[in-house]
Order: structure tokens, then sequence, then C-alpha cells
């Protein structure tokens, strides 16, 4: 047998090597047969493990007490500050933490992050070994914190040992300990979505809006996370809902950033208030279109959010989705109705960013709802007004009812339309500038013209159809308005070519 390294990042020879193996296995006979041989049975590998190490940690006992005789340093620690000891609690090894403890193991030992054998059996859920840690240790304090100031109560509700929190609170832990993040138990079961864990601390009166150094109470963490059921826990448990953060941030924040649309629901439920600014000035409304959560954002609409709300830019939520190009949620805010004419801090409108972001649909969009507001503020429409009964749009119109109209409209503008002519039909038809203006914001070369008319019409169209009115009359008289009375005749009967329109104009 060659004593060879088997490669440079092994450090172990190959007799050392099956040494290591065979203790894992618990194989006695390998062993004796190594040990006969002169084998190294302190030999470590290059995370500074030895045999014993591998026995303690696989549950070998027969391998372990053979060692025992032949290695004295019990107590040895791996290169994670691992001993025998704590490898036995970390796997649940009772007989073999029991046999190192009856040889004079150091029970108070604790590896490089601060893990006790409280720690680790109770990390991994190892109840017997957590009872024959209190029952036969002693001056083993139940409280006893690891590097990162968390006890074994923060370290078995983090990793979801229910039946390991139940032991350590029945032992009388303390329940409300803070880790160097300043985690309590709860905080740490929120986190991981640990339901059952949550259930059983918020059965001991804990304070369930404690906060941490960031200033996080339980109901932010379950709302970061998209944790329903812990989030329905600390809701039932008469929770803060409102409760904010050092950065002035409530729960609705954390879903609206993530786009957990269920767990905003259960917070709308409770009562959360909408329209909370965070240190950037943004509503969770601001939150949810800035990161494309459609849902969450119509949640919030349903919910009367205020929609006018100005950021730490002064922009609303729709400065935002005209800057992103978010049609979904554009169209939702459009709907419910907002006050175009805020500005941001450049002085600019949400027309005006969508055009100079050349988000061409969003812009349509835009002038449709205002040429629309300003309709329905001359007609004094009411919600029992023909045009409710008609589902409320401001995107691009798809209907097969309106393709031969379209059609038409794009045929005029094309072609027979010249530059500048769109212009005055969109002055005949009450364009603002500001209308005008962003259409043309849209630059393709120098027949952009066409497109720019296109869009008009297209834009002009959908106000018709909103109103109830006659578009092939409309068409018609703003043809003669503007001198095309050529055109006027002509446009009329091809509009009316088409058998399935009921808007059909034959008196003129």
């Amino acid at each position: 047998m060659e004593d060879e390294p088997l490669c440079e990042e092994d450090l172990l020879q190959q007799s050392e090597k099956e040494f290591h193996d065979a203790a894992r296995r618990n194989d006695t006979v390998k062993m004796r047969e190594l040990m006969k041989d002169g084998v190294n049975v302190k030999a470590k590998n290059k995370a500074e493990r030895k045999a014993l190490h591998w026995a303690a940690g696989s549950g070998g006992e027969a391998a372990l007490r053979l060692l025992i005789k032949v290695d004295s340093d019990i107590d040895e620690k791996d290169s994670f500050g691992m001993s025998a000891l704590l490898l036995a609690c970390w796997f649940g090894h009772l007989r073999v933490l029991q046999v190192l403890v009856s040889y004079g193991a150091e029970f108070s030992c604790e590896n490089k992050e601060g893990l006790s054998l409280l720690h680790c059996a109770a990390q991994r859920g190892h109840i017997r070994v957590l009872e024959f840690i209190m029952d036969d240790l002693q001056d083993v304090c139940l409280d006893r914190v690891d590097k990162s100031g968390k006890t074994a109560l923060h370290l078995a509700a983090e990793h979801g040992q229910l039946e390991v929190v139940k032991f350590l609170i029945g032992m009388g832990c303390t329940h409300g300990m803070k880790d160097k993040d300043g985690h309590t138990a709860v905080h740490l079961a929120v986190k991981h979505g640990h339901t059952e864990v949550l259930q059983t601390l918020l059965e001991t009166g804990v304070d369930v809006d404690e906060k941490n150094e960031e200033g996080l109470a339980a109901l932010h963490l379950s709302a970061a996370e998209g944790h329903d059921l812990c989030l329905q826990l600390l809701l039932d448990s008469c929770c803060d809902v409102n409760s904010l953060t050092n950065q002035n941030m409530t729960a609705l924040h954390f879903v609206a950033l993530r786009g957990f649309d269920r767990a905003a629901r259960l917070l709308l439920e409770a009562g959360i208030h909408t329209d909370t600014q965070d240190n950037q000035s943004n509503t969770s409304l601001h939150v949810a279109v800035f990161n494309h959560h459609t849902e969450v954002v119509r949640l919030l609409i349903d919910a009367d959010c205020d929609l006018d709300v100005l950021d730490r830019r002064q922009q609303t939520a729709l400065h935002i989705a005209a800057e992103l190009g978010a049609q979904d949620a554009a169209q939702m805010i459009l709907i419910a109705g907002v006050n175009l004419n805020l500005t941001d801090k450049q002085g600019k409108s949400c027309l005006e960013v969508a055009a100079r972001g050349n988000h061409v649909i969003l812009v349509d969009m835009i002038i449709k709802a205002d040429r629309f507001y300003k309709w329905e503020k001359d007609q004094l429409v009411t919600e029992e007004d023909s045009w409710v009964c008609r589902p409320l749009s401001f995107k691009q119109d798809h209907h097969p009812e309106t393709q031969h109209l379209r059609s038409v409209l794009w045929s005029l503008a094309s072609k027979h339309l010249s530059r500048g002519e769109w212009k005055l039909l969109a002055q005949h038809w009450s364009f603002t500038h500001a209308h005008v203006r962003a259409i043309e914001q849209q630059w393709t070369g120098t027949k952009s013209f066409r497109e720019h008319g296109h869009r008009m019409l297209l834009i002009w169209l959908h106000g018709l159809q909103l109103a109830g009115e006659n578009p092939i009359k409309g068409l018609y008289e703003g043809l003669v308005e503007i001198s095309r009375s050529d055109l006027a005749e002509s446009v009329r009967q091809r509009a009316n070519a088409d058998g399935c329109s009921t808007k059909v104009c034959s008196v003129m």
C-alpha cells in the first residue's frame, strides 16, 4: 500500500483516507487492520477533521470507543470549530454524545459561530439530545447566545423546529430576546414562513409589534416574504397594521414592492392606510406601478387610494407609468380618474413624460382620457349614463365592428390629408396644443405627419364612440370645416359602405 497523497488539495494519504472512511462507516474491523499497519489515527483532512470527528458525526459508537483509546484529544476542533461533541449534537447521535460526556468531553464548548451543544441540537430539531443536555449536564444556560446574538429558541424558530420551540418554552426560556439584528424568535419564524411555530410563540403573549434594528415588525417581514398564513395570524393577533419601519414603510409598501396580491388583500381588508408615504414620499401605489405589479395596482385603486399623491420627484403614479411605458397600470389609473394637470419637478405633465419617452400608445391613451374627462364634465355625466354600460378603455381599439371605419381613417391620413391638415381637424375637434405637441413628439421621418394624423383620428373616434355620436357625420363636417369638401362626400360614401355599421350617415 502506497502512502502517497491523493492530490494537492487532500492532505490525507491513501491509508489515512481509508481510515476516515472506515470510521464514518463504523467499520472497526477495517480500522483495526489499518491501525495494525501503522496508520496515523490523528491524521487530518483539509478541513482539519480527523477520524474521531467522522465517527461522532456519523453516530459510530463502536468506532468512537476504539478511537478514544488511541486518541485522547477528544475536544480537538475542525476548521469550523466543531468538536466531536458538537458534531454528535448537530447530527442527533444521543449515544455518541453520552459516551463522549462519560469520557470527560468539554460540554461548554462552542464552534466558531458561537454555537453551543444546545444551539446545535435546537437548530437541527433533536429533542432527545436536548432532553439529555437539560437533564444530565450541569450549568446549561437556556438563553445562551451565539456570536450573532441568537439563543436556541431563535434558531429553532428560524428553522421551523416546532417541537423544539415547545420544549424550550416549556423549559422556561426567555421568549422576547433579540439577536444582534434586533430579531426576536417571532421575527425569524415569520421571515421563514413557519406558521405553526409562530402560532406557538403568539400563545406565550409575546409583543407582536416588537421591531428589529431596521424598524421592521413581524408584520413587515411576513408581507415582504409573502407568507400569507403568518400574515393572517399576525392580523388576527391585533398587531398594528399601520406600523412604520425606520424608512416609514408600511407592510403595504412591501407587498407592493414584491407583487403579493393576496397579502395586499389581507392588509386592505384589515384597514391599512393606502396613502402612507415612505422616506422617499412613495405611496404603495407608486411602488406597485414602478415594479409593474398591476394586480396590486388594481387592488389599491379599488380601495380608493389617492391617485394624485406626489413623490419626492413630484411625480404621481401615472407619471411613473408614463415614464416606464406601463400601459396596464396607466389604463387602470386613467379609468379611475386622475388629475392630468399635475407636473413633476421639471414641470412635465404625465403626457409630456410619456411623449418624451416615445411611449406612443400611452400618449394616445392619456389624450383620450383627457378628452373624455372634459366631455364627462361638460355633459355632467352620472353613473347612470349610457357609456357606463360599456367597458371603459383608453387602449387601442381592436374591435371588429370598428375595423372598417378605422381602415377609412387610415386611408384618409396616409393618402389624402396633406401636411398640416390633420392639425386643422384637431383644432376643430378641440384637441389642445399640448395634445398636438405630444403626438408630434413621435418622429419617424419627413412623412411622420401621416402617422400623426392617423393617431389623432383614432383618438377622435374613441371620444365619439364613448359619447355615442355618429363618427361618419362628424368626419364629414370636419372635412367640410377645413375646406376639404372634395374629400367629405367620398369619405362619407366609403364609410357608409360597411353594411355592418350602425352609424350610417344618409343625410348631411
